[in-house]
C-alpha cells in the first residue's frame, strides 16, 4: 500500500456500530464491563480510547513501525522516553536542537543525574566520540530546529547498534513522507504531531512509534502510568488531518523550494538555510534518506540584529508572527527570542542561531503571493 492510501486508510475501519466511514469520537472517560475483565478492549480512556487507538495505528502504519502512541503533546512524548533512563545514563543529542527539548534536557532531567552531550551530529565521528560504557540513548533531529543540518540516520544506527544503545529520531520536520527512519535503522521516531501530521494549527500533540514489542511494552507501561494523553477530539483533528499529509507536503516542498531561491537573490539576505540546496551541508545526505526537501527554511540578513530581524517580522502579512510551524498557512519566527529563547545566548550563536536568523514555515498558499509578501517585509 502506498503512502497516499495508507494515510486515508491504515488502521481505520468503518464505525461497527453504525458503518460511519469516519472514525467517531469516542468523548468517553469509562467502559462498562459484563463482568470483572470481561470488556470489549477497553476500560478507562487513560489507558486506551478507540479514536486515539485508531490515530496510534495509523501513525504506525505511515512510519513503518508496528506500535505507535499518542501523547499530549511532543514534549509529553519526549518525557515519557526519557524516563525510561536511570541516574547515571548519558545521552548524545545535537548541539543545534530544538529549544524545548534542550530545555527538557537540561532543566528536568539533568536534575535526575542523567547527563547529556550536545555534539555536532552532521558529522558521526562526533556522535562516535562521545560513546562510553553509560551512553543509553541517541537523540537525532533531522533536519535540525532552525538551522536545517541533517544527521546521517542510518549512520548513526550503526553506531547505536555497534554499542547496544537505542537511537530516536525527532522526524517532526520531515514528517513520513519525506523521511521514515525506522525503516534506515532507527528504535524510536517521535513526532510533534502539532506541526505537520495535524496540519492546521488546531491541535497540540506527541507521538512515538517502535517497531520492537518488548520497547513498546515499557512505553505502553509509562503511557498509561503517567497519563500525558491526548484526548479524543484532538485525535479525531489529526486522523483528519493525516487524510491530506501527503497532498499538503508536496505543496510545502514546492513552495519551500521556491521560496528558498528566491531569498538567494534578495540582496538584504546573507545566508539561506535548506536542505536542498547542493551546496548545504550533508545536501548529499539529505538526498539519499530524504524524498524531498521540506518547508522550512531559515535565513539570515546582512545586517546581523534583532532590530532588523524585528523590520522583516513585523512587516509580513501573509507571514504570521507565531511560534510553532507545519500549519496549511505560512509563519515567521525568530529563534533567538522565540522557539530557542532557553538556550544561552553564547550556546545559540556557536551554531549559528544569531540575533538575525529568521524561520520560515513555508505553508501552502500561492506561492507568488508568498514571494511578494517576503520581498515587501525586506524592502
Amino acid at each position: 500500500m502506498k503512502f497516499g492510501t495508507k494515510a486515508i486508510h491504515a488502521g481505520l475501519e468503518p464505525d461497527p456500530a453504525t458503518g460511519a466511514i469516519m472514525t467517531p469520537i469516542y468523548q468517553t472517560s469509562t467502559y462498562v464491563q459484563a463482568a470483572p475483565g470481561d470488556h470489549k478492549g477497553y476500560e478507562y480512556s487513560r489507558t486506551q480510547n478507540p479514536t486515539r487507538h485508531a490515530l496510534e495505528q495509523n501513525l504506525a502504519a505511515l512510519e513503518n513501525g508496528n506500535y505507535g502512541l499518542c501523547f499530549g503533546s511532543g514534549m509529553a512524548a519526549i518525557d515519557t522516553l526519557l524516563k525510561m533512563l536511570l541516574p547515571g545514563d548519558e545521552v548524545i543529542s545535537t548541539n543545534d536542537l530544538y529549544g524545548g527539548s534542550y530545555r527538557l534536557f537540561t532543566k528536568v532531567f539533568a536534575q535526575y543525574g542523567i547527563k547529556f552531550h550536545f555534539v555536532a551530529m552532521s558529522d558521526l565521528a562526533n556522535i562516535e566520540a562521545k560513546v562510553n560504557d553509560k551512553t543509553r540513548l541517541l537523540w537525532v533531529e533531522t533536519p535540525t530546529n532552525p538551522m536545517m543540518n541533517i544527521i546521517d540516520i542510518a549512520g548513526a544506527a550503526a553506531i547505536a547498534k555497534k554499542h547496544n544503545i537505542l537511537l530516536a529520531v525527532d522526524n517532526t520536520f520531515a514528517t513520513p513522507y519525506l523521511q521514515t527512519p525506522l525503516d534506515l535503522g532507527a528504535d524510536i521516531v517521535m513526532h510533534s504531531v502539532t506541526k505537520y501530521l495535524g496540519g492546521h494549527s488546531d491541535v497540540v500533540m506527541g507521538a512515538l512509534v517502535v517497531k520492537d514489542e518488548a520497547l513498546a511494552q515499557k512505553l505502553y507501561f509509562l503511557q498509561n502510568s503517567c497519563g500525558a494523553v491526548p484526548g479524543p477530539q484532538d485525535s479525531f483533528l489529526v486522523l483528519r488531518g493525516i487524510k491530506t499529509l501527503h497532498i499538503r507536503i508536496q505543496r510545502h516542498c514546492e513552495n519551500g523550494r521556491k521560496v528558498a531561491e528566491y531569498l538567494k537573490t534578495n540582496p538584504k539576505v546573507d545566508k539561506v538555510y535548506w536542505p536542498g540546496f547542493p551546496e548545504h551541508p550533508n545536501h548529499d545526505v539529505a538526498k539519499k534518506q530524504m524524498r524531498d526537501f521540506g518547508g522550512m527554511v531559515s535565513f539570515t540578513l546582512k545586517t546581523n540584529t534583532i532590530a532588523a530581524a524585528n523590520e522583516v517580522l513585523t512587516r509580513t502579512h501573509l507571514f504570521s508572527l507565531a511560534e510553532s510551524l507545519g500549519g496549511v498557512e505560512s509563519l515567521i519566527g525568530h529563534p533567538a527570542t522565540m522557539t530557542h529563547a532557553s538556550i544561552p545566548k553564547e550556546e545559540r550563536e556557536k551554531t549559528g542561531v544569531v540575533d538575525s536568523l529568521i524561520r520560515l514555515s513555508v505553508g501552502i498558499e500561492d506561492v507568488e503571493d508568498l514571494i511578494a509578501d517576503l520581498e515587501k517585509a525586506l524592502s
